[in-house]
């Protein structure tokens, strides 16, 4: 059996291109970056509204959870 170089070099670039979709698909931080990135870019505004309703949806628990501690 005869393996053409060609048919090598292909193969070793499907599997390259593979594997980088597979990290790139593993690498959630670094794609949630690249999201927090783009809506930057977009739309400010949504990004600083999702920002305030994080920080009082953390508020909240914070103070219900204190609230039930000091029952």
């Amino acid at each position: 059996m005869t393996t053409d170089r060609r048919d090598v070099e292909r193969a070793r670039s499907e599997l390259a291109a593979t594997l980088d979709a597979i990290e790139y698909k593993l690498n959630v931080p670094k794609r949630t970056a690249e999201r927090i990135q783009a809506l930057r870019r977009d739309n400010p505004v949504a990004l600083a509204g999702i920002a305030a309703g994080v920080a009082i949806a953390v508020g909240g628990a914070v103070w219900g959870i204190v609230r039930l501690v000091r029952r």
